[in-house]
């Protein structure tokens, strides 16, 4: 009897643990359709690898454009709150940096807002495309 019991605390220790690393906010794959860019970012831990860019090691995350190799590494993050971020970004190149809000609004849909620095830019057919200053992110 004593057996079973703990068998079941066990696992509903385990079960406990799982849920609670799933409700992380800030952890996951991110994307706007629109823009055909997207987040992957881990504000928790440095456990991200851009891509082709391992040279930067282990990051929070990076903006990435869909079918390019062009990224916004994310070089900071301080947690607000528990649904809010401030994150700071560099292009791949270095040349420019900004510093964004990252805030969950409901259960899947984030807003980026580009707050001072350089304004977040992408290529598109050869030519650098300009991001709104506010941009909506879906959970994927």
């Amino acid at each position: 009897m004593k057996k079973i019991l703990l068998i079941i605390a066990l696992g509903l220790t385990v079960t406990w643990s799982h849920a609670q690393n799933e409700k992380k906010v800030f952890r996951g794959y991110l994307y706007n359709s629109e823009y055909d860019v997207f987040l992957r970012i881990d504000f928790y831990n440095e456990s991200i690898t851009v891509p082709g860019n391992e040279l930067y090691g282990k990051l929070h995350g990076y903006l990435g454009k869909k079918n390019n190799s062009f990224c916004w590494p994310i070089t900071a993050v301080k947690l607000k709150d528990e649904h809010t971020a401030e994150v700071s970004l560099i292009n791949d190149y270095g040349s420019e940096d900004l510093t964004a809000t990252l805030t969950l609004e409901n259960d899947t849909v984030y807003q980026l807002k580009q707050e001072k620095g350089s304004t977040l830019k992408v290529p598109k057919n050869g030519k650098w495309q300009k991001l709104p200053k506010t941009l909506p992110f879906l959970r994927k």
